[in-house]
């Protein structure tokens, strides 16, 4: 309670530039992302991951959009885009368990705009002039030592062994191999992540 408390203000919760956004979305994408990347006993398992931008016109979502690429989406757009429960928007806020993170943050924020205008990855493959969601927070969050979140090898397959027909179909459509294995992330992963507290939840 004290954590979450440490972040409001007059009883309502104040993001950060800087801060992790985790979010739960929407589609069919969403859910073969879901069925591959959730941990078993989860609560909640995100399939979107963005980096929260505080201006002083607004607040911002800097993400990777399958249908728009990397953009600056405004807050309340971001909300709507996501799964709902009970009526509250599932999107998590993260931030690195460490005393440099504000400036970290900031950092990640001035990378990550860099990318803007870039096109999704369909294929998720690293370094192609493409990028998806959790490869946009994984580029951006670099300290001394390099990235921050470790690339592991991809899983498309959902919790049983088998190959959702979703990436069967996707990954024809590109004519290309589904990169079972190949170094990535996911934003499931981050939101699990011993590296990141979460402090506040807006679904609950």
């Amino acid at each position: 309670m004290a954590l979450w408390l440490s972040g409001c203000r007059d009883g309502e919760f104040q993001l950060q530039t800087g801060d992790l956004l985790f979010q739960v979305g929407r589609g069919e994408m969403t859910q073969a992302v879901d069925a591959a990347t959730a941990h078993a006993g989860d609560e909640v398992s995100y399939t979107h991951a963005a980096i929260a931008v505080v201006e002083p016109e607004g607040v911002y979502a800097l993400e990777a959009k399958s249908e728009s690429g990397v953009v600056m989406t405004p807050w309340k757009e971001f909300i709507a885009a996501s799964a709902m429960r009970d009526g509250k928007p599932v999107v998590a806020v993260g931030r690195l368990r460490r005393e440099d993170r504000k400036q970290i943050g900031e950092q990640a924020v001035a990378r990550g705009k860099a990318f803007l205008g870039q096109p999704y990855d369909v294929s998720f493959r690293p370094h192609n002039g493409k990028i998806y969601c959790s490869e946009l927070v994984w580029e951006s969050y670099r300290d001394a030592n390099g990235t921050i979140f470790e690339a592991r090898p991809m899983n498309f397959r959902a919790a049983d062994g088998t190959m959702p027909c979703f990436w069967t179909s996707h990954f024809e459509a590109l004519g290309e191999a589904i990169p079972e294995g190949v170094p990535g992330t996911n934003a499931n992963d981050m939101a699990k992540s011993e590296k990141v507290e979460i402090v506040y939840r807006y679904d609950l």
